[in-house]
């Protein structure tokens, strides 16, 4: 059954009670000449009869007079319609309720709630957080005023009162957002980094560790801090400290360790650390990172016999494509044209497949995302496991 049908049914007993008691209450020949019942009840069961249910809606919710015992049926209705995607609709609805003298302070607050929440839905921030914001100064509806605040400030990027609301939310609901005021500081760090204001960066790593010490983009961010300045041991530090804290994420720091361990010359030591990585978590980034530097050390040969005796136990469509590279380069003829359509079709493959994925809500994506773009929570964006991924 459809959302419009739904409603309908949902309207129809309301919309008749209330169509006789208007009746009742008329004092005009029309009313009374259709039994008590008002007539424009019958205009919307029209509509209905003739699948038109937005007509019908409309009749129906027009015979609703808000009063104590319709005010439910009205909150309820403006909530419909926002889940609809219909915000305009349950705008009007919640403002006319809001401007009833004869609500009571409860139904009032309630309706105020419902209305910011349809300026949140319509993109109408700033209105939505000045209906919040009174919600908390009367004291009602706190953590749900507080949970809506939380989300206008992020979306405006208002990281400081972000912060101030999850440390509210914290108080009064006694749920840690501890991991989540840390990504708030490390969205003030990335900004003073990209103003290269690195004493700016380096307070608010420290205070993002300090809400979360296994912040993996905390430890990201001071490594680059560090690389940037030339601490190149320090940022070794913060980048191999990434493995304890999830080992998920150790493919984002092997490009740029490979570089400060290639500065300090003391890539046979870089090469050691890929070897443990291996062995102890697996990865085709790894893999292919530690084939191409055995191809720089030790030949082509000495790597083709490395990245083939990996791939017996840990087959991936990265490390075959990688194979069949290799194999491309020393052939010839026809077999050389068979692996070259090979190679090619391996790259749309890979191409065309995400590289991580949100283990919240499935949202797939090629970029890292610290907030994912389809649930908005915070740091469950990961890498892709497995034949296809890592």
């Amino acid at each position: 059954m459809s959302n419009e049908w739904l409603l309908l049914w949902l309207l129809l007993p309301v919309a008749a009670l209330s169509g006789w008691w208007i009746g009742r209450r008329a004092i005009n020949s029309q009313s009374q000449s259709s039994g008590g019942i008002h007539p424009e009840y019958f205009k919307g069961l029209n509509f209905v009869l003739n699948e038109q249910p937005d007509k019908a809606i409309e009749v129906f919710i027009r015979m609703l007079e808000v009063d104590s015992e319709t005010v439910e049926t009205h909150l309820a209705l403006g909530n419909l319609f926002r889940r609809r995607g219909e915000v305009d609709r349950a705008i009007r609805i919640h403002q006319n309720l809001i401007a009833r003298p004869t609500l009571s302070r409860e139904q009032r607050t309630h309706a105020l709630l419902e209305l910011g929440m349809d300026y949140m839905r319509s993109g109408l921030l700033d209105r939505a957080e000045g209906l919040f914001l009174e919600l908390i100064e009367s004291g009602s509806h706190l953590n749900q005023a507080y949970t809506q605040l939380l989300e206008v400030y992020q979306q405006e990027k208002d990281w400081d009162n972000a912060i101030a609301m999850a440390r509210k939310l914290e108080s009064i609901s006694h749920e840690s957002y501890s991991p989540v005021i840390a990504q708030f500081h490390c969205e003030h760090a990335d900004a003073a980094m990209s103003e290269a204001n690195m004493r700016v960066v380096k307070d608010h790593i420290r205070r993002a560790m300090s809400f979360d010490s296994n912040c993996v983009r905390a430890s990201l961010i001071e490594g680059k801090m560090y690389q940037i300045t030339g601490k190149i041991k320090l940022a070794i530090k913060s980048y191999i400290r990434v493995e304890s804290q999830d080992s998920d994420y150790i493919t984002e720091v092997l490009v740029p360790l490979y570089e400060c361990y290639r500065k300090l010359d003391r890539v046979d030591e870089f090469v050691e650390y890929l070897r443990t990585l291996i062995n102890i978590y697996g990865g085709i980034s790894t893999l292919l990172m530690l084939t191409e530097l055995i191809a720089e050390r030790e030949g082509e040969n000495a790597a083709i016999r490395f990245i083939s005796d990996e791939l017996k136990n840990r087959p991936t469509v990265k490390g075959v494509d990688k194979l069949i590279e290799y194999a491309l380069e020393r052939s010839e003829g026809e077999t050389h044209e068979h692996l070259k359509t090979i190679k090619d079709l391996m790259g749309q493959l890979i191409e065309g497949r995400a590289i991580y994925k949100c283990n919240n809500c499935g949202f797939d994506a090629k970029l890292l995302h610290w907030q994912c773009p389809g649930c908005k929570c915070w740091d469950t964006v990961k890498p892709v496991f497995g034949v296809a991924g890592e």
